[in-house]
């Protein structure tokens, strides 16, 4: 049976709107919800419990990095997504792309690396202990 990932959402939090006709130059740091239907030259970083959102006829010429990303537009640049990357049918990707959960739709394009990264530095196994000797 085929299970459907629900969509990520952040409670309580605000949601900036960059429209479909506006160009922003500069990178932007955000917390809470950023949609993007417009253009955005410059990277892109949510802090906290941040989700990216990349409408179809959104464009980011810069990284994108956010716990939680969604990219259903053109992103020339990195994108590293702490918790969850949905890449949708349109989504279209000129970089590598590292993410720890991933959701891709049939139609999606990657021109680059994907990297899965754990989210946790490897655990180090203890040392094996000297056999005690029996005499």
């Amino acid at each position: 049976m085929f299970r459907r990932t629900p969509k990520p959402r952040i409670t309580g939090a605000s949601t900036s709107l960059i429209a479909a006709d506006s160009t922003l130059h500069g990178d932007i740091v955000f917390s809470g919800a950023l949609h993007v239907c417009g253009r955005v030259i410059g990277n892109v970083r949510g802090e906290g419990e941040a989700l990216f959102t990349l409408s179809e006829q959104g464009v980011v010429e810069g990284n994108v990095q956010a716990p939680q990303v969604v990219i259903n537009g053109c992103v020339r640049g990195e994108i590293h997504a702490g918790q969850h990357l949905q890449l949708a049918a349109a989504a279209r990707v000129e970089g590598d792309v590292h993410y720890r959960t991933l959701e891709m739709a049939a139609g999606a394009q990657v021109n680059g690396r994907m990297l899965h990264s754990a989210g946790e530095a490897p655990r180090q196994l203890a040392p094996p202990q000297a056999e005690a000797e029996t005499g």
